[in-house]
């Protein structure tokens, strides 16, 4: 991995917050953003931003394609009509009832196309490839063919995110350049496998395309441990939300830091697919059998993505039932983030702990 891009650690850091790429990337890993949020013009900005911030040093893009979505070519009208209002309705129970909304707001839905639709992707894609970016990635399944192809053509190693072996063999023959195999414990949308399982059987199923382990790693102990299971480097998210840079919103970031590793649980509450969070009070609602079950991707988000503005912004206020609310993507590895930290410390102890990680077994070697 060092050798791919030139880095000193062999270590990638995702992140929705520009400001954490750029400071990962400058302290000898690579940022990777997270542009799934972004509309192609915020992208624009974005990736400006960091050309800027970066010094020539590499960072990389992380794209949302599936590759199974509910819908075709539907417009955005069409795709809102598709949200049934029994779950519109519980959206605005749910909100009411916690006093993010008053009892005469109207929870409504804003038409527009999402990110993960094909011709959204594309449009990123022209984007990110119009800059100096050294790794495009699609963060869940096979990658789009325009993906594979752009990044031959701008010389970009392509990565894709994993959680089955058979998977990891379709996006091989795909031609992806790099395959990230991440485990069951690991933040955002995950398989069924646990890490120390789901890495060295795709370590050994691509030979000799690099892996990249992801899931469970927040610690140079755990970067020793992919390393050792035959991976190339680590692909880490969980670990950057509590830093000093980090744009999670500060109700959540304390939630991380008091959260142990038994308080996220994979759901499909929020973007419809399976994606592991932090578990408050909106889950636990989701989850009751009384109520609707959540929609298939995209129409989950095109039905929450508003609720969440509304639930972050009132959480902020102080709304304590908006508190109860409030969450985001995680990893199970929250257990041993109770610390905040500037991001660049943060890659010197991942270094630390690799060294000492290395001396410690050479020494019971020896011994």
């Amino acid at each position: 991995m060092t050798e791919m891009f030139g880095i000193d650690v062999p270590l990638a850091a995702f992140s929705h917050c520009r400001d954490v790429v750029a400071a990962v990337t400058n302290a000898g890993g690579i940022g990777v953003l997270g542009a799934t949020a972004f509309t192609p013009d915020q992208l624009e900005l974005e990736l400006r931003w960091l050309d800027e911030h970066t010094g020539g040093k590499p960072y990389g893009v992380d794209l949302l394609a599936p590759a199974k979505l509910s819908f075709t070519d539907e417009t955005p009208d069409e795709l809102l009509a598709m949200v049934p209002p029994q779950h519109i309705a519980f959206v605005q129970d749910m909100l009411r009832s916690h006093g993010v909304i008053d009892e005469s707001d109207e929870y409504t839905l804003s038409a527009s196309m999402p990110s993960v639709a094909p011709s959204e992707v594309s449009a990123a894609l022209e984007v990110a490839f119009a800059h100096p970016i050294k790794l495009i990635a699609n963060a869940l399944g096979v990658p789009p063919q325009d993906m594979i192809d752009g990044g031959k053509q701008h010389g970009v190693p392509v990565a894709a995110l994993t959680g089955k072996v058979e998977h990891a063999l379709k996006q091989q023959e795909r031609g992806v350049d790099l395959i990230v195999a991440q485990g069951y414990e690991a933040g955002g949308h995950t398989g069924e496998i646990a890490s120390m399982v789901l890495t060295p059987e795709v370590v050994d199923a691509v030979s000799p395309t690099p892996v990249l382990a992801a899931g469970g790693i927040a610690t140079g102990r755990q970067l020793a441990a992919a390393l050792a299971l035959g991976a190339a480097g680590a692909w880490t998210g969980s670990v950057w939300l509590t830093t000093d840079e980090a744009e999670t919103d500060a109700v959540v970031k304390q939630k991380f830091l008091a959260a142990t590793s038994s308080d996220t649980e994979r759901s499909r509450a929020r973007t419809g697919k399976p994606a592991r969070q932090l578990v408050t009070a909106y889950h636990e609602a989701w989850s009751d059998a009384a109520n609707p079950d959540p929609l298939p991707m995209p129409q989950q988000g095109i039905l929450v993505n508003e609720a969440w503005r509304r639930i972050r912004a009132a959480a902020e206020k102080g709304v304590p039932g908006a508190q109860e609310l409030d969450s985001y993507f995680v990893g199970q590895v929250v257990g041993l983030l109770n610390q905040a930290k500037p991001a660049r410390e943060v890659v010197r102890d991942f270094m630390d702990g690799l060294v000492d990680s290395y001396a410690t077994m050479q020494s019971a070697l020896e011994d």
